[in-house]
């Protein structure tokens, strides 16, 4: 019988990765604000739950703002303001094409931290405001899809 899988010592590959549950806290780094997140590995890019977004220009940049969900009290809305990085264009399971802005965020994932690229979209309608997409776990996390929330975010740059 030919074996369909093949087995190789991967100790050295995962050794200094971090393994994380399928959903976990994140924190947007120097902010108090804690999202439960889903990790999504089959996401290129990370995508934050945006609520009228506004487009601007402050000293001749793109600017964005909007408003988040307050993760303490679901009825309170948080306003934030970031330089917009690029616009994304992204094609949806119905075919149809978004446009939307991308901002740079550091996403605290346990002691991870990493600068990263996350589109803002309304996502009201989904279960986690935040999703983590692979870019900003390439190369420090593993998802375990039986777990969450095993960490508690230990931003490095807040100490």
């Amino acid at each position: 019988m030919t074996g369909l899988f093949s087995t190789t010592s991967s100790a050295t590959s995962t050794q200094a990765l971090e393994v994380a549950g399928y959903v976990e806290k994140v924190q947007i780094a120097g902010t108090d604000l804690v999202f439960d997140a889903r990790l999504d590995s089959g996401a290129t890019t990370s995508s934050l739950n945006a609520l009228d977004i506004e487009k601007f220009e402050r000293d001749g940049k793109d600017w964005v703002r909007f408003d988040v969900v307050d993760p303490k009290d679901k009825e309170k809305r948080i306003a934030l303001e970031y330089p917009v990085k690029r616009n994304v264009r992204i094609v949806r399971h119905d075919g149809n094409h978004q446009n939307r802005p991308v901002i740079q965020l550091p996403l605290c994932i346990g002691t991870h931290e990493r600068l990263e690229d996350v589109s803002l979209v309304d996502r009201s309608e989904l279960t986690y405001q935040l999703l983590v997409g692979r870019n900003h776990m390439r190369g420090a996390i593993l998802i375990d899809s039986g777990k969450r929330f095993m960490h508690e975010p230990r931003c490095p740059s807040a100490s």
